[in-house]
């Protein structure tokens, strides 16, 4: 067993093995059966490339054969930072059939971050783009991987998608040179389906991302029965946009779900609407996966009214809460399509709304959870369960809910009750129906269009600037985003500060774009608690109303 891994108690585990939520197979088996099952059929597209069910099992197979050989082997763990391309798949398949585990980094990630996945997860290998754009440019990944090699000596191999350089293998020439190896060679890697097959990634309010370890068997039974809740069949078409890595694309049903049902998905790297609609036209997509941010873009593009979407029967949100407003218009535009909101998390539970729903259902809750033994309490700080319908903090535990984080027993035994429920720090409550509400969280985390940012990362690099005595970083709301970061900071006497210089030093402590405060405000003192504690939530308050009020004269006028 791997150090650090908290497995389910066995007694746990013999119960979802016998109501038939694990079947004690690597995700490699599952997707030996279902390779085979629908070899002719096409499994991916990105843009002009089509890859039938067999293609992506003989290049997932090559690659594997190619990675052995380089010296990867079983529960070694792996850093992709890739965009939404046809690579990464076959490289998850390959890992797969290799028995290692994939970290689910982003290609957003920079040093700060990549550093601190190789550090915790102990990698042995990176991959990445050559370069990709951004605001201002081009980004090159070969620098900052120099960096982490030399600060981390686990780091021993590189992959680049791209023109190798120095110290690097092509990703691509991987995939196509015809393996030296047999392919017998992976037959005799033996997989434990009790093992970690990928670990996701924590918002982590303490500034560190935790991983969040998702067993073979766990990880296979969440995408089967995240599908069937879906509406997932042979003949569904899925366009993901969102990144490829995240939980809900992945595996919530994701690229697994939908494959396991024998279906296509559509990969494409941007999230531009007029793109998308081609898309959807060209390919007849039946489902989308979106966060509230990026549906309220398409349904307010221009093209909209012009796009033929009747394909679409599907919208799955999740990362926030959608507001009513935009689910009624998205039917009004999408005629033929159920908005399906979710709530999920990368350790585990999984809400659904139902086709079945009452509309005041659909409207104003996240669902209820997809698996008979999920297990769902809402408690108070002691750990008391509250009163039905009253706000309470989402504990839960099941068949593919972690038991514990990798490698932080300190920080599990604060985490998981005594008898294994996870505390999310989601506030919910729950609704007449038997659906749940969200009502916020008490994790200090800013959800910027389904992108969760440490409140405390971001302030420690603030407080290294010399101006800034003190900072707290909080919530604001964004029609588009849902909430966007405002950092209000105390200065010190006689110095000044604006936001351009302050993300200016932001930007060479090399943290994800996504992370940058968007908002600068100034106070001699920051409001306390009872308890003496900075208090965000006037702080989050005094934000929203000077934005209403900035607010009211365009709308007057």
């Amino acid at each position: 067993m791997l150090d650090g891994f908290v497995p389910f108690p066995e007694d746990f585990a013999q119960r979802y093995r016998d109501h038939g939520y694990w079947q004690d197979r690597s995700l490699a088996d599952e997707f030996s059966a279902v390779f085979q099952r629908f070899a002719s059929r096409t499994a991916l597209i990105d843009g002009d490339r089509r890859y039938t069910y067999a293609r992506l099992d003989a290049l997932s197979r090559n690659l594997a054969l190619n990675l052995l050989e380089l010296g990867l082997k079983p529960l070694d763990r792996v850093v992709p930072t890739l965009p939404n391309v046809a690579e990464f798949v076959i490289l998850y398949f390959a890992l797969q059939k290799l028995g290692c585990i994939p970290i689910a980094a982003l290609v957003t990630h920079r040093h700060a971050e990549i550093s601190q996945f190789v550090r915790l997860s102990q990698a042995r290998c990176c991959v990445y783009p050559k370069t990709v754009r951004e605001q201002g440019g081009e980004f090159h990944f070969a620098p900052v991987i120099d960096r982490v090699q030399a600060e981390q000596p686990c780091l021993q191999l590189r992959l680049v998608l791209g023109a190798p350089g120095p110290g690097e293998h092509s990703l691509g020439e991987l995939i196509d040179r015809p393996a030296r190896l047999p392919s017998s060679r992976l037959n005799e890697i033996d997989i434990s389906p009790a093992d970690p097959c990928i670990f996701q990634l924590s918002g982590g309010t303490t500034g560190i991302p935790k991983l969040i370890p998702r067993t073979n068997n766990d990880y296979a039974y969440n995408s089967k029965v995240a599908a069937e809740v879906a509406g997932v069949t042979r003949d569904s078409v899925l366009l993901l946009v969102l990144p490829i890595a995240h939980n809900l694309p992945l595996a919530c049903p994701g690229i697994q779900g939908f494959l396991f049902n024998g279906a296509t998905v559509v990969l494409h790297a941007n999230t531009r609407p007029a793109e998308m609609f081609a898309l959807i036209e060209r390919h007849a997509v039946t489902h989308l996966k979106v966060v509230p941010a990026l549906l309220i873009r398409l349904i307010n593009d221009p093209a909209v009214v012009q796009a033929r979407l009747d394909s679409v029967l599907q919208i799955q949100s999740g990362g926030q809460r959608m507001q009513p407003e935009v689910r009624l218009r998205t039917r009004q535009l999408f005629r033929n399509a159920f908005v399906q909101e979710n709530f999920g998390m990368s350790e585990g539970l999984l809400m659904f709304v139902r086709h079945d729903d009452s509309e005041e259902a659909q409207l104003e809750t996240c669902g209820r959870p997809v698996c008979a033994d999920d297990e769902v309490r809402l408690i108070d700080d002691e750990g008391r369960e509250v009163p039905d319908g009253e706000v309470g903090e989402l504990a839960c535990r099941g068949p593919y809910t972690l038991r514990g984080y990798f490698g932080v027993p300190e920080y599990n035994a604060r985490q998981f009750t005594a008898d294994g429920f996870y505390r999310s720090g989601d506030l919910m409550r729950r609704h007449p129906c038997g659906n749940y509400v969200v009502e916020g969280r008490k994790k200090d985390l800013i959800n910027r269009g389904g992108e969760k940012i440490s409140a405390e990362e971001v302030e420690n690099l603030i407080l290294m600037h010399p101006t800034v005595q003190n900072v707290a970083c909080v919530p604001m709301p964004d029609a588009a985003m849902g909430e966007k970061m405002c950092a209000y900071v105390v200065l010190r006497g006689g110095a000044t500060l604006d936001l351009a210089t302050l993300v200016a030093f932001l930007q060479t402590h090399e943290i994800a774009r996504f992370k940058l405060p968007e908002r600068l405000e100034f106070l001699d003192d920051f409001p306390v608690s009872t308890f003496g504690k900075v208090s965000k939530k006037a702080l989050g308050e005094w934000i929203a109303a000077k934005l209403a009020e900035e607010q009211r004269p365009a709308q007057a006028a």
